[in-house]
């Protein structure tokens, strides 16, 4: 039986360390770095929000999540790529999101990483459930316009 298969996409239902996720994607034949965070704000379409939370099918989130960073490994010209999302009761300011990606040049670390994040908002049944300043709450599902 070989190595279990490194995982690229995982959930985190605690604050993780950027630092240890961006020095996982280096070596040698790294020449170019880019990530993307995304963090939890305290507004959205003209709302004060007070917090949120993400919910996750896990299984199938996983999954899809592999595929996308898969589909970014097989389309870009990169050497490695992670994503890591939240679920869970976040705080605002909070990290909720973020892609890391290494490669022997800048702009295929670039192209890729947008990829990665656009492709996860889009496709991973994550919903973002906001709590509003004024008591109110909503969901916000990946396939609707009002989660860009």
């Amino acid at each position: 039986m070989g190595e279990p298969q490194k995982k690229h996409f995982v959930l985190a239902d605690t604050p993780f360390d950027t630092g240890t996720l961006r020095a996982g994607l280096l070596d040698d034949r790294v020449g170019g770095y880019a990530s993307f965070e995304g963090w939890v704000r305290d507004h959205n379409e003209g709302r004060t929000v007070r917090g949120l939370r993400y919910e996750a099918y896990v299984a199938l989130a996983e999954a899809e999540g592999e595929r996308v960073l898969g589909e970014a490994l097989a389309k870009f010209d990169i050497l490695d790529a992670h994503c890591v999302h939240r679920i869970g009761d976040l705080a605002i300011g909070e990290l909720a999101v973020w892609v890391g990606v290494s490669a022997a040049h800048r702009d295929a670390a670039f192209a890729a990483c947008r990829f990665i994040i656009d492709e996860v908002k889009r496709r991973v049944p994550i919903w973002k459930h906001e709590q509003y300043a004024d008591g109110d709450a909503g969901w916000l599902h990946p396939d609707r316009p009002e989660n860009p």
